[in-house]
């Protein structure tokens, strides 16, 4: 008997007894959900890989030129995976550089940077294709290259030449 009054045990009103029970079953549904929510995101799933996206200024000129590069970390996390990146031009013209950062140490929240630039002159014409690769630790992360055409200007061995 549910309102045990004559038994002589305490009075239980049965629509708060519902409204208990119902509260009960909400707060043992939610404890998982808030347990979860306390993990950091580093924990429970793999960081977002940002992309790499090229430019070069100009993209297309007369020799001799002087082009500046810029290699854009885009999207993806701000964790140490890529945070102070190694990172190495190769000109496709026989020569490569090699950027090492100087860095203070990793702290959680630290935001990576994201833009780097490079310039680099070509004396003579042709199609270059520049990759940038980008490395922490000795392992590679990212690459990607963008294409620059230098054409035969004043002072290119290959204009001066006469049939």
């Amino acid at each position: 008997m549910l309102c045990g009054a004559s038994q002589g045990g305490p009075t239980v009103n049965p629509i708060q007894a519902g409204i208990a029970f119902a509260t009960a079953l909400a707060l043992a549904a939610a404890a998982p959900a808030a347990a979860a929510q306390e993990e950091t995101p580093e924990r429970t799933e793999k960081a977002k890989k940002p992309r790499l996206e090229m430019r070069a200024t100009p993209r297309m000129s007369f020799a001799p030129v002087s082009v500046l590069f810029t290699a854009e970390l885009v999207g993806g996390d701000d964790v140490e995976e890529f945070y102070c990146p190694e990172i190495e031009w190769d000109w496709d013209d026989g020569g490569k550089s090699t950027h090492e950062a100087d860095c203070a140490p990793y702290e959680t929240g630290t935001r990576i940077e994201r833009r780097f630039t490079a310039q680099h002159s070509y004396d003579q014409a042709g199609v270059y294709t520049v990759k940038a690769t980008f490395k922490r630790t000795g392992r590679t992360f990212l690459v990607n290259n963008v294409r620059v055409t230098v054409r035969a200007g004043l002072g290119d061995p290959a204009r001066d030449m006469t049939p």
